[in-house]
């Protein structure tokens, strides 16, 4: 059975949305781990091998370092090109 569309409504939400934010820019983190891990190796690592390994010895510390960037008066801002 096909799921109704989208609303653009819903899709406001969504991107507006900071769980979401916060899911997309943990995914983008474990895929740059996992390019990164794979070059060392000389050999795609595979999505979930990136994503343990990125969550077993990084995730903690990349938590920590984004609240703190996004505690109030610590926003970053875009820098000057």
């Amino acid at each position: 059975m096909a799921e109704p569309p989208e609303s653009k409504s819903d899709r406001d939400i969504l991107q507006n949305s900071s769980l979401y934010r916060e899911f997309l820019a943990e995914r983008e983190e474990i895929l740059r781990h996992k390019w990164l891990e794979s070059e060392k190796q000389q050999r795609d690592i595979g999505f979930e091998r990136a994503l343990l390994d990125w969550i077993r010895n990084h995730r903690d510390a990349w938590r920590a370092k984004r609240r703190e960037q996004t505690a109030p008066g610590n926003e970053q801002r875009g820098s000057p090109l």
